[in-house]
């Protein structure tokens, strides 16, 4: 990303709020060289350098830029999905200012000259910070494990497969063996293949209303106490990326209880949305794992609440009208959610399940913690990946107006509350509503 020098900044007549110190209160944050300056009370009473710009937040929320540890972008090899540029323009204006890219491109991230591409690339192109996840084995094939010390030499900040998981327990073993000699965090998508069938939603009588073959939540629930029996086995860092439903809650739980280095995150998707919003064949909300029961739905909310899940993920997933116009056996999984993870997050603050000092957390502090990587902060030195939003201001997605080059959003004509009005990344503003 091009870094360019700009004024110091002051967001002033702000409301504060800072995940990684527990604070929310009126205030103002100085921003100056990249970085964060000082977060707090009456700093422009105490003075700001010469020529700072002062913006009147006029009471709005200033927080750490969300960090979304889940996104698919399209280069190389599928930018007619998405490019780092594409992606980057969609995350400013949702106020995420890391995008953790996914390693199934064409060709695969599964070499350190291919992490270099994409972090080149991305300093060229994209207005965000871009990061890649390096694949866990050659060419996703889930057969042979990648070089996990090159790649995470190259600047891959961690391992997955992507929405494939690796069925065989031998490699996967010696995956996670590596894994932890050099400390590397291993990122997987918990869905036995072979319970998955050719199941396209969940398992249960609204499936069987439509007519449609579904997935059991074993599916997830038995990888993953296969992953976890297998952490223990090597203390490797581990993080389930897509809980679905309550029996996985219960294993992560229970894991974090006997000491493993065990973490989760849930999509927005699932915290949001439940099998029911399928409604009339509704592919936009074909998705990989699927949309689970209400009751699921609720327990990922409360269990997000409570700390077993650590993060929350956009699960972001461009697919063209090619692959979504089609009956919802045939279409695509995936929906894009850069833009509007915040906003839909929103809606859990407003309905009294979560704090938003918790909800931010899970977006912006947690992750950057897991990843090991620059953000979640507005502590003095930090970096000035900071972002400006109205919690409370209603407003209307038109899908037409999103910035990425998919449109396949499941919340097209939703009624939200909360929307980003400035992105603000190494102390540049990238984005600004208007």
């Amino acid at each position: 990303m091009q870094r360019n020098g700009t004024r110091p900044i002051l967001l002033t007549n702000a409301r504060v709020v800072d995940p990684s110190r527990d604070l929310d209160q009126p205030g103002d944050v100085l921003i100056a060289d990249g970085v964060v300056r000082e977060a707090g009370k009456n700093i422009r009473a105490a003075g700001v350098p010469e020529g700072t710009e002062i913006i009147d937040c006029r009471g709005h929320v200033v927080a750490p830029g969300l960090v979304d540890m889940r996104a698919f972008i399209g280069e190389p090899g599928a930018e007619h999905r998405e490019t780092l540029a594409s992606a980057s323009q969609a995350a400013a204006a949702g106020g995420v200012t890391t995008v953790v890219c996914q390693p199934d491109t064409d060709p695969p991230i599964d070499d350190p000259a291919t992490v270099d591409f994409v972090l080149r690339r991305a300093r060229d192109n994209a207005i965000v910070h871009v990061l890649p996840m390096a694949a866990l084995t050659k060419r996703l094939e889930g057969k042979e494990m990648t070089e996990i010390g090159l790649l995470k030499a190259a600047g891959a900040v961690a391992f997955t497969d992507g929405t494939k998981s690796v069925m065989n327990a031998q490699v996967f073993r010696r995956a996670l063996t590596y894994a932890a000699d050099f400390d590397a965090l291993i990122v997987h998508h918990t869905e036995d293949a072979n319970l998955v069938g050719d199941g396209v939603m969940n398992e249960g009588e609204y499936a069987a209303r439509l007519g449609l073959l579904g997935i059991p939540r074993a599916a997830e629930a038995v990888m993953l106490a296969r992953d976890i029996r297998l952490v223990a086995l090597t203390e490797a860092r581990y993080h389930a990326v897509s809980i679905t439903c309550a029996d996985s809650i219960d294993l992560i739980r229970r894991a974090k209880q006997a000491g493993r280095p065990v973490t989760a995150s849930a999509t927005i998707n699932h915290l949001a949305l439940n099998e029911n919003d399928v409604g009339g064949y509704r592919t936009f909300l074909k998705l990989s794992p699927p949309l689970r029961a209400e009751e699921d739905r609720q327990a990922l909310v409360a269990a997000l609440k409570e700390g077993v899940i650590d993060t929350v993920v956009s699960d972001h997933n461009p697919q063209d009208v090619e692959v979504k116009r089609l009956p919802f056996a045939d279409a695509a999984p995936g929906a894009v959610g850069l833009e509007t993870m915040l906003s839909v997050g929103l809606r859990l603050v407003h309905d009294g399940s979560l704090s938003l000092l918790r909800l931010l957390h899970a977006m912006s502090t947690r992750p950057a913690e897991l990843l090991d990587v620059p953000g979640g902060s507005l502590r003095a030195g930090s970096p000035a990946d900071v972002i400006v939003f109205d919690p409370d201001v209603p407003w209307v997605l038109d899908r037409d107006t999103l910035k990425s080059r998919c449109t396949n959003t499941p919340f097209d004509e939703a009624k939200l509350t909360g929307r980003v009005l400035r992105t603000i990344v190494a102390g540049r503003t990238v984005y600004e509503y208007v």
